[in-house]
């Protein structure tokens, strides 16, 4: 039996502007014949639905845990890999349904907050956010290790996020979800600076502080390891996915 088949279903789940192909050399690397992995494309990011920019943050819980069912993760609790923006959706299945999931592993990224929305004053009128420029979006997040093709290919295949996804406050309510095991993988903050907020209740990491089982792994690079530095993110979730 190999090394990939003694790992559980493995789903990942790219941040805003993303699809399914933000993790095609993670896979390379990780389960090449994707055995064990489904990297998604989460509804309102595939360009090729006419309707994407009318999909909300509940189509994508439900996608989420189709995901799950399809891995049959009622018998075997899959692991849940969540990039960036992917917070949100993947923040409110941790909520409803814990049981669901072995391990949740956060790739810059964290737990969500309810009563959140990534952009709550994005006006109604605004169908769906383009990426920004790279300027405007290295203010918000590094893009360190980001080759020039790479940005390239960033530009080019990126999708508008949906406007109802970015404005839709997050509902949680279930205190099962801190229990659920938790890495965080800490890429552009150390996981020290990580450990500091959180122990001072820094709103952006107040759900962090209420984990119950958490490791917290450094992989220093810029916010998408995934193309920066894609041999090093797949193992470490290969590891993360079969610890206990």
């Amino acid at each position: 039996m190999t090394t990939t088949n003694r790992l559980p279903a493995i789903l990942l789940i790219p941040g805003h502007w993303l699809g399914a192909w933000a993790w095609d050399e993670v896979v390379e690397h990780l389960d090449p014949a994707r055995e064990r992995t489904v990297a998604m494309t989460l509804p309102g990011l595939d360009p090729a639905d006419p309707a994407r920019a009318t999909r909300t943050l509940d189509d994508q819980v439900d996608a989420i845990l189709a995901a799950l069912a399809e891995a049959d993760a009622a018998a075997r609790p899959a692991v849940i890999v969540a990039h960036s923006g992917a917070n949100a959706p993947v923040s409110v299945v941790l909520d409803r349904h814990p049981e669901l999931i072995r391990r949740v592993v956060w790739v810059d990224s964290g737990p969500a907050a309810s009563d959140v929305a990534f952009a709550p004053d994005l006006p109604d009128a605004v169908e769906d956010m383009p990426l920004p420029s790279f300027d405007a979006l290295a203010q918000q997040a590094s893009l360190e290790g980001l080759s020039a093709d790479g940005l390239e290919r960033f530009r080019t295949r990126a999708v508008p996020e949906p406007g109802p996804v970015l404005r839709q406050p997050i509902a949680l309510s279930n205190p099962r979800r801190h229990a659920v095991p938790t890495t965080l993988v800490c890429c552009s903050l150390p996981s020290a600076q990580v450990r500091e907020w959180a122990g001072a209740g820094h709103p952006m990491f107040a759900e962090v502080a209420l984990l119950e089982d958490v490791t917290l792994v450094d992989l220093p690079t810029g916010h998408w390891p995934m193309w920066s530095r894609p041999a090093d993110l797949a193992e470490t979730i290969r590891v993360e996915a079969a610890r206990r």
